[in-house]
């Protein structure tokens, strides 16, 4: 089971996220597609990040909007692999 980590380690990984921030305990960002199937393209890739690294998202979409939560229920809080998974969603988009 991972540990949360500390605000400090939350804040310096904030610090290199691109677009993500903590919303009620969680990391968090929304996404805005040109279209639904741009979307949906996204979530599936998205998708295959979560099977790799066996971390699930909260997620939400509608149209073209899609929104990621993460945080580690286990743990009670953002983790390193929270940390982890942002970033790879963030590779996605450079």
């Amino acid at each position: 089971m991972s540990t949360t980590l500390a605000e400090r380690d939350i804040a310096a990984a904030l610090a290199e996220l691109r677009g993500w921030t903590v919303v009620n305990g969680k990391l968090h960002r929304e996404f805005q597609f040109k279209n639904f199937v741009e979307a949906f393209g996204f979530i599936t890739t998205v998708a295959l990040i979560a099977e790799r690294l066996n971390h699930h998202p909260e997620w939400f979409n509608v149209y073209h909007r899609v929104v990621i939560d993460l945080v580690t229920h286990d743990a009670g809080g953002i983790t390193s692999v929270d940390v982890e998974f942002a970033r790879a969603v963030n590779r996605l988009l450079s």
